[in-house]
């Protein structure tokens, strides 16, 4: 070997990245995903009723308030597979707190 074979020019620190097809199908993969998600649309639950009973809800902000009437002995229980989330509005949408305003 000659020294310009061996010479700093030629170490693995200076050669620098090339991305290679497995880069380019990660990124390519990676691009898809989130291409994905974020054409994928709107929320798939349940909007909130806008009424003044879940207006109120709303305003308490607390997960009594929805429990109230979405507990297991509650006029409205939730569905056996409901997620055991403690915050409702992480999924469902709030509704318009517009009570006392005109």
């Amino acid at each position: 070997m000659s020294a310009s074979e061996n010479g700093p020019e030629n170490s693995p620190e200076n050669r620098g990245w090339k991305p290679g097809k497995r880069d380019a199908f990660f990124l390519a993969f990676v691009a898809a995903v989130v291409i994905f998600l974020t054409m994928s649309g709107e929320r798939t639950t349940k909007p909130t009723p806008n009424d003044a009973t879940h207006q109120q809800a709303a305003a308490l902000k607390t997960i009594a308030a929805c429990m109230a009437c979405h507990s297991a002995d509650g006029i409205h229980p939730q569905p056996k597979r409901h997620t055991k989330t403690q915050q409702c509005f992480q999924c469902h949408i709030e509704p318009e707190i517009s009570v006392g305003a005109k």
